[in-house]
This record gives C-alpha cells, sequence and structure tokens, in this order.
C-alpha cells in the first residue's frame, strides 16, 4: 500500500516537475490510502491559489484512492509519532496512517526524511 504526502498531491496537481515522480503511484488507486487530513491539507491551499471548483476537481481524484478517516487509535498513534519523531499534528497523522497501514508513505516533506517506511524525495 501506498500514501502520496500532502506535499506531492499538490505538486502533482500544480503540474510540476516532481509531479512525474509520484505519478506511478498515484494512478495505482488500488493500492493508494488517503489519510483524510492530506485531503484537508490540499484542498485549503488549491482553494486559497485557485477556485474551489478547481480545489473540489482535486479532492474528487483523490478520493479514487481509499480513504482513511481519523479515528481514535490513529489519533493516540498520530500523538505518539509526534513526540517520537518532533512530527507537527497533521505530519504525525499522516505517518501513523502509513506505519499502521503497513504502507510506503512518498513525499517532500524534510520532517519525514530518514524515517522508516518512508520514501523521500528532496526537493530542489
Amino acid at each position: 500500500m501506498n500514501i502520496a504526502d500532502s506535499s506531492f498531491w499538490i505538486e502533482y496537481f500544480a503540474k510540476t516537475q516532481y509531479a512525474y515522480q509520484i505519478l506511478p503511484i498515484i494512478k495505482d488507486t488500488d493500492n493508494l490510502l488517503v489519510p483524510s487530513i492530506t485531503i484537508l491539507e490540499v484542498f485549503k491551499k488549491i482553494l486559497r491559489e485557485t477556485t474551489e471548483s478547481k480545489a473540489l476537481t482535486s479532492i474528487s481524484y483523490m478520493k479514487l484512492g481509499k480513504i482513511i478517516s481519523l479515528d481514535d487509535e490513529l489519533a493516540i498513534n498520530s500523538g505518539f509519532f509526534a513526540i517520537k519523531y518532533k512530527l507537527p499534528l497533521a505530519d504525525s497523522i499522516i505517518y501513523a496512517t502509513t506505519i499502521q497501514n503497513k504502507a510506503t508513505l512518498y513525499t517532500l516533506d524534510k520532517h519525514f526524511d530518514g524515517l522508516p517506511n518512508v520514501k523521500y524525495f528532496e526537493k530542489k
């Protein structure tokens, strides 16, 4: 199973050079998990920079993967990872979702560099 961090989704929808690195992961919707917090982050970013229509269209594509909602177990695990790895709130939820689902997280976010189950791509 795979998870694309919000950073990669944003690059994908903006059609930047980094979008092509994650394209195979995003297109493999049978193995794509989408933490609900990434929907919030991506929607907010696209809405701020474009239109509601574009933001909703983007989110509809994300929903082709399996949405993982925040429940009590995931919240507790998120708190654990936030402390252990000094992760911000959203990142701790994304990482806990990754570990709980035995997935691989694909990200451009430096916070995740070096953590287990993470494929970090340095943004230049």
